[in-house]
């Protein structure tokens, strides 16, 4: 049996991260990355649907040690792969993955002080060892999308494209199109088809908080004519952060003026061409969800000219011709495409054991948002939903590398976040949006008080791991 220091799960956007924070920071450690698919990039890679970009800004999605330099900062999925290839060759990384490598099963042996872990490989299946678990697969299931039950689903004749199984040969030429859905991948679909389509319409059972910004940051470009590259892209990182902490305290204290200003910005682009109060008026307060990003303000654009359109209703069954509505309209439509949602797995959807006992995810408990009460030698990158995913991944890497050079400076074999008796523990993540909701079961809980607590607040991560101390008295050592 193969035995490695460490196994990284996954070579998206996390498991190239994590392979360039131990080339740079923990060298002697021996490690690959399993990656189930043929290629790396994870999301980018795999979603195929128009348009698909980044929804949150490459000065801060991008690698902190590698500054992002191919143009708009709200970037296509294809440069962000190209983005991910380049720094997974510059670190070596590349060497290191074992693509149609799916890991299916994970077993702490305390006898042996290692992870076993079960490979589905391209010759069968095979076991593998390692020192340390680093998972690295996010939080969506891949292999199945999440659709509502729809009556009369079945009776409809025209096609219906799921935008997580996106097909390339797909015609909407001159179609009519309907987008079921309301959110980051409907508002990105609608603009990105609604110059080819006859007629696109977004469909939402009830509205979401949308905003618009330049696809190209101008205070940064002009940070890159005055400083080096590396200065002027923290620089911009910097700026982008707080920033987005601000709107979200702001979102959090005073709810009611942010409303007033994505309704303000929502009116003085669509104007009289669509009613802002019924279309983009959520019930809820801003950030129980996530916010939705337009770019250039593609999305009202295409509203104002009149190639989209958007309804506010309920579906109330499915036809041979589209949908109809409870409020007794119908939408008829040559292609119906259910951007609807995804379903949650976590690692991946392999099964965990601790010395063959089965343990599941829902029962776990938070460490700093990274590691597990009584878990032995495995962390999760656990992205914020506040934020771009890849700040709470630098810093989880970061920290998995620095715990393992402070076991081997002292000899220890293993590292666990000792959790004494019951705490009080709420979900993990606060957002009220449907796929979180649907998932409360299968997700690890977090306590009310840190080191248990997930702050989702990046520099008070910051503070405590990148620079917290790794023996902080409730992470254990033998």
């Amino acid at each position: 049996m193969e035995h490695l220091d460490v196994l990284i799960i996954g070579a998206g956007i996390s498991g190239i991260g994590a392979g360039c924070h131990l080339t740079m920071t923990a060298p002697e450690q021996s490690f690959a990355v399993l990656e189930g698919r043929d290629n790396l990039g994870g999301t980018w890679d795999l979603f195929k649907y128009p348009g698909i970009r980044s929804d949150s800004d490459m000065y801060t999605f991008g690698y902190a040690f590698r500054p992002w330099t191919q143009g708009n900062d709200i970037a296509s999925a294809a440069s962000i792969l190209r983005y991910l290839k380049e720094t997974s060759e510059a670190y070596g990384v590349d060497k290191k993955i074992r693509y149609g490598h799916r890991v299916t099963k994970v077993n702490w042996s305390s006898p042996d002080k290692r992870w076993v872990v079960d490979v589905a490989g391209p010759d069968g299946e095979f076991q593998m060892s390692c020192k340390f678990l680093l998972t690295c697969t996010g939080y969506y299931d891949y292999d199945k999308a999440y659709l509502p039950k729809f009556d009369g689903y079945d009776d409809y004749q025209g096609q219906v494209v799921q935008p997580q199984f996106w097909p390339q040969d797909l015609d909407y030429k001159d179609k009519t199109v309907l987008v079921i859905g309301s959110g980051a991948t409907a508002i990105t679909l609608v603009p990105s088809m609604a110059g080819e389509t006859k007629h696109i319409t977004m469909l939402q059972r009830s509205p979401t908080y949308v905003f618009t910004r330049p696809a190209a940051d101008k205070i940064a470009n002009t940070l890159r004519k005055i400083f080096p590259q590396k200065i002027a892209y923290s620089l911009a990182r910097t700026k982008n952060v707080l920033l987005n902490i601000f709107m979200f305290h702001r979102a959090r204290t005073k709810p009611e003026k942010v409303r007033e200003f994505l309704s303000n910005m929502a009116k003085e682009e669509l104007g009289d061409s669509v009613d802002v109060d019924v279309h983009f008026n959520p019930r809820y307060n801003p950030w129980d969800q996530r916010l939705c990003l337009i770019p250039d303000s593609d999305l009202f654009n295409v509203l104002k000219d009149g190639s989209a359109s958007i309804v506010t209703d309920h579906i109330e069954r499915f036809t041979k011709t589209g949908v109809k509505l409870k409020s007794g309209g119908t939408i008829d439509a040559d292609i119906i495409i259910p951007a609807t949602g995804l379903n949650l797995q976590f690692f991946g959807g392999a099964k965990t054991y601790i010395d063959d006992k089965e343990i599941h995810a829902g029962e776990l408990i938070n460490y700093k948002g990274m590691m597990f009460g009584n878990v032995p030698n495995m962390a999760a990158v656990f992205g914020y939903t506040n934020a771009s995913w890849t700040l709470k991944a630098d810093l989880t890497c970061g920290y998995v590398a620095r715990l393992l050079n402070y076991m081997d400076k002292h000899s220890y074999d293993i590292a666990m976040p000792k959790l004494s008796g019951d705490i009080e523990t709420e979900r993990l993540v606060n957002l009220q949006s449907g796929y979180f909701l649907r998932a409360l079961d299968i997700l690890p809980k977090q306590g009310k008080e840190m080191p248990w607590r997930n702050p989702e607040n990046y520099l008070k991560d910051y503070k405590t791991i990148r620079w917290g101390k790794i023996n902080d008295g409730v992470m254990s050592f033998e």
